[in-house]
Parts: structure tokens; sequence; C-alpha cells
């Protein structure tokens, strides 16, 4: 049996290089995108007509209760259709009916080409390619949705959106970002690195893996289909009763966020187990990555949180479409209970955001500084003790919604609490930079910008954890200026960051560091000249999701929307670096052009097929800079005696542990 690679050639399942035979099977029968969106048609329009028929049935539900059934049966079908299309279920057919499984160590993405990156793959470094791919896409389309925000707050009077319109496009805007950006930085970089980083051939579990990426694109296209279904006007949020009551673009929302939950419990558990399990002979706890350890905190975050997310969203459908009343209050349901189910994950979410992009910074600022990590274990602890406290403060955001009032002391001691790890991992930055002779290549630029846009997010988080403060600042733009400067401020610098210091590991391109410089200050400074103003609009009184304000603010928002148009430019400056790098120039880079330690750099760019030729002894720490005494970082042909004396040490290790 064979697989197909290339157009017209053949790969055998265990990987390898084409057979060279030409692959005489019709364009149906080859698994990929064609035959995805194919199966997504067909799986919609059976899910619909099926829900159709189902509702007919039942003379208590209404026709708005029977719409929203067909719609999400609709929305059920089309997901599974696209993943039978896709082939997502190939191997388990296969094995049911007792044909031989593909090595998933020789994955039938090995071969070369961009047909691969089109479909179903278990090849890690593949599957973070098509991340990066995915992620860059969902960026920009919300990021066009916020010009269009911008674009209507150029004036309180004159309007080229309706009010209705408006709403649409906040809601759009901000489910986009918070849900599918919530994977930005581990579905590229972690699904490719960790086991480059760890000294791993695979992840534990690649089609686990596979499917984790193929969701997104489904969540996405569902989320876009809630505009023709008449949007929903409830912001990202989705609070009841609203949420119950709106448009049949609730559904899309509804389906799409817990969709992506999904996503993110199976990213989440499948770099759990790889990180846990999969350690080279030699990579003890104390010599992980910081990228890794961030990368760790966030999987425990996505595995514990995500499924709240994805129970309190199907709740939600059911009470939209067969009359249940978990979150309708007349009916003996609680509206407080979906914002609780809401912010148990929504805030350990931010870290989710958060964590990755501390990782990115604290694996760049050694490399630039040819300084080791300063306080590696203060580090480790900071981000451990950031992903324990985040599920400690999710009621803050509750604060104006009906809380306990004796409970509110309590969350405001813990919100503030996380500044405590937050903090460290700050000192640790600062430590590093101090005395340092530093590179300013643009990876440690978008390295040190996090740093001050994030101290600045963080100042401002503490008015809005402390009760009496947040109940002036709630709705308001202050909290919007504070969580774009947490979340892009941080996590879309560190992922910048991480794109151009790593694409020569992944992509064997390197992006030219003159475009990539204008790129770095206009969006650092555009970034800031666009939320820093909305601090004092914020205290000044206009509401958020209001599109009408007084006329003494224009000043001030036309500034901010001018802003953000510089601020779009500079990422499509990006977007042309990175197509231009890619298919225009090709300038190929095979080797280390940072003269990093990190074991992810030893071996070729891109790397090979499985990784390492053989399983690697890590030797010492990935930050031990400026000693010339310090062992390679890793034995990558190890004698066979050397390897089995590092396996039973680290078993030894382990049971220790």
């Amino acid at each position: 049996m064979a697989i197909e690679t290339e157009p017209g050639t053949l790969q055998h399942p265990g990987g390898g290089e084409p057979t060279g035979a030409k692959d005489t099977r019709a364009w149906w029968q080859r698994p990929a995108i064609h035959t995805g969106v194919l199966g997504a048609v067909i799986g919609y329009l059976v899910g619909y007509y099926l829900g159709r028929a189902i509702s007919a049935n039942y003379q208590q539900i209404s026709t708005s209760d029977a719409h929203d059934i067909a719609i999400v049966l609709g929305f059920l079908f089309l997901v599974i259709g696209w993943l039978v299309g896709l082939g997502v279920f190939n191997d388990l057919l296969r094995h049911m009916a007792g044909r031989p499984m593909p090595d998933t160590e020789k994955t039938n993405g090995d071969a070369a080409g961009v047909a691969r990156y089109f479909r179903v793959t278990l090849d890690h470094k593949v599957v973070g390619i098509q991340y990066l791919i995915g992620m860059i896409i969902y960026f920009c389309t919300a990021g066009l949705l916020a010009m269009g925000i911008r674009t209507e707050l150029l004036s309180p009077v004159h309007h080229v959106f309706s009010s209705s319109t408006y709403i649409e496009l906040v809601g759009e805007h901000g489910t986009m970002m918070m849900m599918l950006m919530t994977s930005v930085i581990l579905g590229p970089f972690g699904n490719y690195l960790i086991p480059l980083m760890i000294g791993s051939k695979r992840v534990a579990f690649p089609r686990v893996e596979a499917l984790s990426f193929w969701l997104t694109p489904a969540a996405f296209l569902i989320l876009l289909a809630a505009i023709p279904l008449g949007g929903f006007h409830m912001g990202w949020t989705g609070y009841p009763t609203l949420s119950v009551q709106d448009t049949s673009g609730a559904d899309a929302y509804a389906f799409a966020f817990g969709l992506m939950g999904i996503s993110m419990v199976l990213a989440g558990f499948n770099i759990l187990v790889t990180v846990i399990c999969y350690r080279a002979p030699g990579m003890r706890w104390s010599r992980l990555p910081m990228f890794v350890w961030g990368i760790l905190g966030t999987s425990v975050m996505m595995t514990l949180a995500a499924p709240i997310l994805s129970g309190g969203m199907y709740m939600l459908l059911t009470d939209r479409t067969v009359q249940t009343a978990f979150f309708t209050d007349n009916l003996g349901g609680s509206t407080y209970l979906f914002q609780n189910l809401f912010w148990f994950f929504g805030h350990p979410e931010v870290y989710i955001l958060a964590l990755p992009g501390f990782g990115i910074v604290n694996e760049i600022l050694p490399v630039f500084t040819r300084k080791p990590l300063f306080a590696y274990k203060v580090a480790a602890a900071g981000m451990v003790g950031v992903a324990l406290l985040s599920f400690f403060v999710w009621q803050h955001h509750l604060f104006d919604s009906g809380i306990n009032p004796n409970m509110r002391p309590l969350f405001m001691l813990t919100t503030e609490m996380i500044s405590i790890p937050t903090g460290f991992i700050f000192l640790v930055g600062m430590g590093t930079l101090w005395k340092a002779k530093i590179r300013f290549s643009v990876p440690m630029l978008f390295a040190l910008a996090l740093f001050f846009n994030f101290l600045i997010g963080g100042v401002s988080g503490v008015f809005v954890s402390d009760t009496g403060a947040d109940t002036t600042e709630h709705g308001s733009f202050f909290v919007m200026a504070h969580f774009h400067y947490t979340i892009m401020g941080g996590l879309i610098f560190a992922f910048m960051g991480g794109c151009y210091y790593w694409l020569p590991k992944m992509m064997g391109i390197k992006l030219n560091e003159k475009l990539g410089k204008w790129h770095f200050w206009l969006m650092f400074l555009a970034f800031n000249s666009t939320f820093l103003p909305l601090f004092a609009v914020g205290w000044l009184g206009q509401p958020r999701r209001v599109f009408e304000y007084a006329l003494r603010l224009q000043g001030l928002n036309d500034w901010v929307s001018i802003s953000s148009y510089v601020l779009g430019f500079s990422i499509l400056l990006f977007v042309i670096n990175f197509v231009w790098s890619t298919v225009v120039t090709r300038d190929r880079e095979t080797g280390n052009p940072w003269d990093a330690r990190g074991l992810e750099w030893q071996v070729p760019s891109p790397p090979p097929v499985h990784n390492f030729e053989h399983i690697p002894v890590v030797l010492s720490g990935p930050y031990e800079y400026g000693d010339p005494d310090a062992p390679p970082v890793a034995d990558l042909n190890p004698p066979v005696g050397v390897l089995v004396g590092a396996l039973a040490s680290a078993e030894t290790e382990e049971s220790e542990a």
C-alpha cells in the first residue's frame, strides 16, 4: 500500500523517498483540503436537513428553535464531513479492518514538496508549519475586523456602520482573537520545536496533534458563518440571557468556541505527555529550555481549563435549541453560572497566551546577550507559579456581576498575588540584561519590547484587580487598553520575535533584517500610540461596545484610529517579508545563524526527517554561554554503552523524583 506525497508520485506509509510510480487514483481518492471542503459541504447539507426533519416532529419547539437545531446539526456534520474528507479517520478504519498501520516515526509528511502542507500528516514539523500559516491568516482576518471598528470610531456622529453591524464587528474581532489566538505560539512553535528541544524524534500522539490543527480551520469558518446568519450581539464573552435570545449567529459563536476548546485540550494533552515521557537521556528538569517550561505550563492550563469552556458553550447551545435551562433564570437556571464557567477558562487563558511569550523571550535573551540565563530556577518557579495561581483569580471578572461582597477581598488578593511569579520572570530578564553586550537583532528587539509592553499591562492590571477601582473602570476603554497591552503587547510581540528567531530553523529561510527592523519600529511605536491613549479615553468615560461617544473625545479617538492603521501597515510589512523571503528570494539558511546552544540548533536547518539520527544524550543546559569549559549541549551520536548508561541514569533520576 502507498500514499501520495507529491502530485503524480507515491510514497510508502513508512516514509522515505517517493517511489516514483504515477498515482492513478481519482482526485476524490486523494485526501487533502479539496476533499475536506467537499466533505464539509455535504456534511452541512445532511446535518441541516436532518435537523429540520427532527424538529418538525416536535410541536413544542418554536420556529426559531427549530432553525437553530438545523444549524447546529449542520455544523456538527460539517466538522465530521471535513475530517472524513481530509482522511483523519483513515488509520482508524484501516486498524478496524485489520490492515497494517503506518509507522508513526516515519510519517507521510516526510517527502519534500508543498503538497504535504495541504493534507493530514503525522510529522510534527509539518503540523507546526500548518499551524504557522493558519495562525497568520486568522490573526490578519481579526486585524481587518479591528480596522473596521476603528474606522467607525473616527466620528461620534457620522457612521460607517449601523449600531447592529458595529457590535457584530466587535464580537467577531474579539472572539477570533481570544478563540483562535490561544494556539498562536503553542501551535506552530510548540508542535515544531518541543520534540527537537527535548531530544525526541516525534510527539507522543501524532494523530492527536494532526487533529488538533485541522479542527481550527473548521472553527474559523464556522465563526465567520455567524455573519450571514445575522451576527451575534453579546460580544466575545457570550453572556446569557442575550446570547440565549440572540440571532442564529450565536449558534456559530458557541459551536466554534466550543470546537476550539476541544482543539486546545488535544494540543495541550499531547504536548504535556511528550515533555514528560519523551525527553532524551540527560534532559533533566533542570536542563529544560525555558520555552519548554512555558509550553508545559500552557499545556496544563489548556488541558484543565478548556473542557470547562467547551462544556459551557455546548450547554448554551442546548438552551438555544432544545429548551434546556442551564442559563435561563426564569426556568430555574442561572446566568451567573455561565459567567463562572466562562471565566474559569477565560482567566487562565490570559496566561495561556502569556506564558509561551515569556518562554520565547527567555530563549532569545541569553543568545543575544551571550550570557547564561540569570536565575534559571527562579524563572522556572515563576512559570509554575503563574500556571497554578491562574486558576484562583477568575472571579475578579465578576466584581460588577453580583458576586458575594465577602468574596471580593479574596479574589482581589489572589489576583494581585499573581504579580509575584510574573515578577520573577521579569527579574530574570532584567538580570540577564544586566551589564550585557546586547546584539540588537530583530528577535532581540521584539523580546525587549515585550518587557516594556507587559509592564504597562501589568501595572494597569493592578487597577482593575482592585474592587473599588474596577467599579469605575469596568466596561470602559481602560480595561480594553489593559488587556491589549498584556495580550497583544506580550503575545503577538513574542510571536513575531519567535518568527524571526526560529524561521531559519523551521523553514530554512532567514527573514530580511532591514525590513524586519522597519516592521519592529513601526509596530512598536504604532502599538503604543494606539493603545496608550485608550487609558485616558477610558478614564474620561467612554464605554466599550458603543459606537457613539462624547464629542470632546473625538480628537483622542481619531489619533487612536490613525495609529491603528499604521499598526496594520506594520503587520502587512511582516507578511510581505515572510512571503518575499519564502517564495521570491528563498535565501536558504542551513546552519545556526545565531550561534545558539539550544538542542534544536544542533541539527541542520530545516531538521532531517527523524530529527536525530540517533537518540542524543544531553550533557549540559542550553544557556552555558561565556563558559569556555562548558561541555557541548548534547552528544548526537553516542556509543551504545554511553546511551545505555544514560538511559539507566535517567530512569534512576525519574524514580528518585
